[in-house]
């Protein structure tokens, strides 16, 4: 069995990277430094998972640390939390988003509980990889965004990276982490491209930091995973209507950065979260009530929300116009001007 992977391209980083690449990279770097991490999952192995992120992983390292495991998602977990309690860290693909339902017995029982129900003594190091959101023409059960109900689940980290270069540090972080993290990857954004050099230090220094993407004056777009290059679209758009906008992605949700997002809202003294999750018991409703508690002194409007529909999610042919969209946002951001002048 092979214990090393090979030394990487002299190139690498002289051209843009994918973020499937950086996954890839961060999963083959971390099974390199650290022999207790092992990644397992449904057709991780030979086939390289659905979207090919896993690919040739278990030729380099060998089945036992990339390993295909039967269509059992609780058995995939529970097998994870087995492994964590005697010292691995088990990294765990569920596939699709949807497909990680049947886990959540042993997410919301075990993984999430035993760190607390121990006293600290026994953390779980696991991360749980999630495929999540729309974008791609997929039919049910493969474009949910799932988020809210990770966020409702005390003891786990939520992050998800809108970038090439947040892919491969926040997944680095979260592999080295003590505390269960779902990492929630944006399927749209696979094959979104970025020149970006492995070798470099990465920008994710922790896990729950928020980063602005664009800074601005007249609101704040708050986003994360999918939304951010629609959010960053939006703000070149609204430029033709004279708004400044602020793009803040969260790349984590828990925890929450609530030192940048604040700043940035006292700042502009308007905010609209933006997320492809339903918006009644979204995480928009709570990123709405931290920002209003925290700031509502300099706020100059009410917070607003541009999020999917509260609906199952739709056949392909009618995505488009349930993810939130440049106008959408747009027509969000004239709501705050107007409330601001009423």
């Amino acid at each position: 069995m092979t214990t090393t992977a090979p030394a990487p391209a002299a190139a690498a980083g002289t051209k843009p990277a994918s973020m499937a690449q950086a996954l890839q990279r961060a999963l083959r770097d971390a099974l390199t430094e650290d022999p207790t991490v092992h990644v397992m999952g449904e057709d991780v192995g030979a086939l390289g998972g659905v979207f090919r992120i896993t690919d040739g992983l278990a030729a380099d390292f060998g089945e036992e640390r990339c390993t295909d495991t039967p269509l059992a998602e609780a058995g995939i977990l529970g097998t994870a939390v087995g492994m964590a309690m005697y010292g691995l860290r088990p990294v765990v693909e569920m596939q699709f988003d949807a497909f990680a339902y049947p886990a959540f017995e042993q997410l919301i029982s075990h993984v999430s509980r035993m760190r607390n129900r121990t006293r600290g003594a026994m953390p779980l190091p696991i991360t749980i990889r999630v495929p999540y959101g729309g974008g791609i023409g997929g039919v049910e059960h493969h474009s949910d965004s799932s988020e809210a109900y990770y966020l409702a689940t005390p003891g786990l980290h939520v992050v998800t990276p809108a970038t090439v270069a947040d892919a491969y540090g926040l997944l680095r972080q979260s592999i080295a982490s003590d505390d269960p993290v779902v990492f929630l990857e944006p399927k749209r954004l696979y094959w979104s491209k970025d020149v970006w050099n492995p070798e470099a230090p990465s920008s994710v220094e922790e896990l729950g930091r928020a980063a602005v993407r664009r800074a601005g004056r007249s609101a704040t777009l708050i986003t994360y995973g999918p939304s951010l290059p629609v959010c960053l679209e939006a703000a070149e758009a609204a430029r033709a209507e004279g708004w400044d906008l602020e793009v803040v992605d969260l790349r984590s949700l828990v925890p929450f950065d609530d030192a940048t997002v604040c700043a940035s809202v006292r700042r502009t003294g308007r905010a609209v979260i933006v997320h492809e999750a339903a918006g009644f018991g979204g995480p928009g409703g709570e990123i709405a009530a931290r920002v209003t508690e925290r700031c509502f002194h300099h706020l100059e409007a009410p917070v607003l929300r541009v999020t999917g529909f509260d609906i199952p999610y739709p056949p392909p042919m009618l995505e488009r116009h349930h993810l939130p969209g440049v106008d959408r946002i747009l027509d969000a951001v004239a709501r705050l001007q107007w409330e601001a002048e009423s």
